[in-house]
């Protein structure tokens, strides 16, 4: 049986894929038509996945954008509310009590 080769795209800072050189920039990043992003998929997939931002057209209008997954910045981990409620004054009595007093009706 065959071997399968796997190929890999070296792209540093300064290259960029050949379907690049000869697209358009706007302010929101370098534009391609979905006819070159589809004969290009892998070359371009690997530039966006250096920390480049692309967007894709079809009729001269904006499609797609492609983005690193990277490049977000990470969520905040929700940890719970205990440290909240921890920090929170203890209320003894009923609730028409507890509600008059977050009013500041005492």
């Amino acid at each position: 049986m065959k071997e399968k080769k796997s190929m890999s795209y070296k792209i540093n800072k300064r290259s960029e894929p050949a379907v690049l050189r000869d697209s358009a920039v706007a302010e929101w990043g370098r534009i391609v038509t979905v006819r070159d992003a589809k004969a290009h998929l892998s070359a371009l997939l690997e530039w966006v996945s250096a920390g480049h931002e692309l967007t894709i057209t079809s009729d001269g209008q904006p499609k797609a954008r492609l983005v690193s997954v990277t490049s977000s910045k990470p969520r905040k981990v929700f940890m719970g509310m205990g440290d909240y409620l921890m920090k929170q004054p203890i209320h003894r009595g009923s609730a028409d009590e507890a509600v008059s007093w977050t009013r500041g009706e005492w």
